[in-house]
């Protein structure tokens, strides 16, 4: 968008307070912010809602569209356009594609090269195909041998902004129940009882060898390249206070509200799930994303595996009282835009990307309020 660009008659949530004026816009960027009545502008929003766009830190849904189904894997190609279009559809504007690395099974996304994956996410953002900013959130499965070897296509990848050390082994973290762990294995990925109960009768022997030097193989990486790098299901205050040392910004998930409460007390930034809060609980037992807010300790929401949750869960822990809306809406901006190292965007201020949402709450026949994003931009140019 070349020429300025007003937007009148919003409702204008910034980090402290919502409200009713006009936004400018000039060459992709905030130029300035006018409260009370306003004129008409560019554009009118008739009353509605305007935020930053949202930051999606975790969001496995790129893998998704890849593999749709076990073991049917789709074309690079229509796999991120759907992404993509998904994500900004959802108000994202700044999308973190997780992509997992390391797993036995040859036939699973994790457990193959992820070479012609980059390719086409890069040639698709070198010929503008793409409406949202997409960065690289690369989750290290410690335990798996091949780690290291499937890292290789991301490593010096300039869209690499963030690591995740991942431990699945069943029986601690986010499977100390390990039904719970049959039930998402067998069903998400399609494994036989037979299959799961192999797996876990390795799994130990597999921590045992690769997990810690696999852990520091990272950890040392992120140091040495200036990569955020991220903890994930902390369940004790020792699993908290390791991925402290190491630099951890962000605590992924944490499973308990101990762990939560000890990442904070050391300055990491709690992620919780979009979908724990719209459903009201964590589907693997563990800790509830709206009970860590009622404590204080919820800082960013990621919508993990369903984009439309990330402005879901937000409005609903405003509707159930628990934070207020410029609270909420710092979940899925600024906050997880700053725990990334991105300081150009995640707010309506003066000087940063014009990132923005045109969002209005409907009220349906049963009463139940919903955010609906009506339109998007992307430093200034509408992307939906």
């Amino acid at each position: 968008m070349s020429s300025s660009t007003v937007f009148s008659n919003a409702r204008i949530v910034l980090p402290g307070e919502t409200v009713t004026g006009s936004l400018l816009v000039d060459n992709g960027r905030i130029t300035a912010m006018h409260s009370g009545p306003t004129a008409a502008g560019t554009i009118d929003l008739d009353g509605d809602y305007l935020l930053p766009g949202l930051v999606e830190v975790h969001t496995d849904n790129f893998e998704r569209h890849l593999m749709p189904r076990p073991k049917v894997q789709w074309g690079e190609l229509p796999a991120l356009m759907a992404h993509d279009a998904e994500v900004a559809a959802a108000g994202i504007t700044t999308v973190f594609d997780a992509l997992g690395v390391g797993e036995a099974d040859p036939e699973s996304l994790r457990g193959s090269t992820w070479h012609k994956t980059l390719a086409t996410l890069d040639a698709c953002a070198a010929q503008d195909l793409l409406r949202a900013d997409h960065h690289l959130h690369v989750r290290c499965e410690l335990p798996a041998p091949n780690t290291i070897e499937l890292f290789a296509p991301f490593h010096g990848h300039p869209r690499l902004s963030l690591i995740s050390l991942m431990d699945h082994t069943p029986g601690q973290r986010q499977w100390e129940n390990i039904e719970v762990a049959r039930i998402y294995y067998t069903g998400k990925k399609g494994w036989s009882d037979r299959k799961f109960d192999q797996r876990v009768a390795e799994a130990g022997q597999l921590q045992e060898a690769f997990a810690a030097p696999h852990r520091q193989h990272f950890v040392d990486y992120c140091r040495e390249h200036g990569i955020a790098l991220a903890s994930h299901d902390d369940t004790t205050v020792a699993h908290v206070e390791q991925a402290h040392a190491e630099g951890a910004s962000m605590s992924e998930f944490p499973t308990t509200l101990t762990a939560a409460r000890a990442a904070r007390e050391r300055g990491m930034a709690n992620v919780m799930g979009g979908p724990n809060v719209v459903r009201g609980g964590s589907h693997s037992g563990n800790v509830a994303a709206a009970e860590l807010a009622r404590h204080g300790l919820l800082d960013i929401l990621s919508s993990d595996y369903v984009p439309s949750s990330l402005l879901g869960a937000a409005m609903r822990l405003v509707d159930d009282d628990i934070v207020s809306l410029p609270q909420a809406v710092a979940m899925v901006s600024v906050t997880p835009a700053r725990a990334a190292g991105l300081h150009d965007r995640g707010a309506l201020e003066a000087g940063l990307r014009a990132d923005l949402v045109h969002v209005r709450i409907v009220t349906l026949p049963d009463g139940a309020r919903h955010p609906v994003v009506r339109a998007v931009w992307r430093e200034g140019r509408r992307v939906l």
